[in-house]
């Protein structure tokens, strides 16, 4: 009776160890694509902007991402590649 016990208990063990390392692999799997679906090609105001997030490509994504938070809350993803976006990422590193 005890033996069938241990097995029941390593099995039960090893149960939820998988299922504990299968969660941790799709969070990290979730984080590492790519944030932008689509880019805004509108310009903004400098002064509506409150963030602004660069993402550098790497394995899983290619693309450099720009993301930024405006005053209202909304976000937005912008092309890196647009003239006046590189100019909005100027005047952010100036300040």
């Amino acid at each position: 009776m005890t033996s069938k016990l241990a097995v029941a208990l390593w099995a039960t063990f090893l149960l939820s160890a998988a299922v504990c390392e299968a969660t941790r692999s799709t969070a990290i799997n979730a984080e590492l694509r790519c944030q932008c679906k689509k880019t805004h090609s509108k310009s903004f105001n400098s002064r509506a902007i409150k963030g602004l997030t660069v993402i550098k490509g790497g394995p899983d994504c290619q693309n450099t991402e720009i993301i930024i938070k405006l005053v209202s809350g909304r976000q937005f993803c912008l092309d890196p590649k647009k003239k006046w976006v590189q100019r909005v990422l100027e005047l952010f590193v100036k300040r």
